[in-house]
């Protein structure tokens, strides 16, 4: 498996201002409202708010944000139904990309992705047509030395992780997602640095972009995750490190 946070890391890396956090904290309130709409408010018993609330504490979300999201969703506070929805399309250089939205109204969000393809030089495309070259797994990031790095990728196979992946400064892990929480937990036993937990969808296959091609699939990819009713984007370009280094500076 190929990394799949490189451009989320280089975004990490250049810092959160509070405008980008607030549109975060936004984003998590969504899905805590959702999961715990699903399969209720206690997280004992609700897998994915569970995984929810772990990324909410990656991120620093305050305390009362997350138990005003949980009180929308069970009825006791305000809110508006949201819906969730995927969408699919191919960005530059044909990577496939794929969308998942929260929104209250899914015709205007598919009319502002399909708008926001056409302007970064994609294209919507048909459902299904992307969605098969992704694959959902549990991902753990952790920033590591590379001294350190071998020993940690080993503790993590020997807790039940599928495969890890090196990159500079840190690992991936991937594992099936029944198993995502105990390697979690085992690695936590560490006392390493977990950066994030979470659910995604990890691209079969990648693609590397030339320069100029990974620039506008970079700022496609920039756009369409910063539209309001966009919770997460994935796609299957696998950035170069010489190309990681040019975006790094432009982020």
């Amino acid at each position: 498996m190929s990394g799949h946070s490189k451009w989320s890391k280089i975004k990490r890396q250049k810092g959160v201002d509070d405008a980008k956090r607030g549109q975060i904290f936004t984003k998590l309130a969504r899905e805590i409202s959702i999961a715990a709409r699903e399969a209720g408010s206690d997280p004992e018993h609700n897998f994915r708010l569970r995984l929810i609330l772990q990324k909410c504490r990656d991120n620093n979300m305050p305390t009362e944000n997350i138990e005003r999201a949980i009180k929308r969703a069970t009825g006791e506070g305000a809110g508006t139904a949201l819906t969730e929805a995927s969408f699919e399309g191919y960005g530059p250089g044909g990577v496939a990309i794929l969308i998942q939205v929260l929104t209250e109204n899914r015709n205007r969000a598919l009319q502002e992705i399909r708008n926001t393809f056409a302007r970064g030089g994609g294209s919507l495309a048909e459902a299904g047509s992307v969605a098969w070259l992704f694959q959902s797994k549990g991902v753990i990031t952790i920033e590591t030395s590379e001294n350190e790095a071998e020993e940690v990728a080993l503790w993590a196979i020997d807790a039940g992780a599928e495969d890890v992946k090196m990159e500079k400064g840190y690992l991936e892990i991937y594992t099936e997602l029944d198993k995502l929480e105990k390697v979690r937990q085992a690695l936590e036993q560490k006392n390493l640095s977990l950066v994030s937990t979470e659910v995604s969808m990890i691209p079969k296959t990648t693609v590397e972009l030339e320069e100029k091609e990974a620039l506008r699939a970079m700022k496609l990819l920039d756009r369409l995750e910063e539209m309001e009713d966009t919770q997460r984007v994935f796609s299957n370009v696998d950035f170069s490190e010489e190309i990681v280094e040019k975006l790094r500076a432009q982020v």
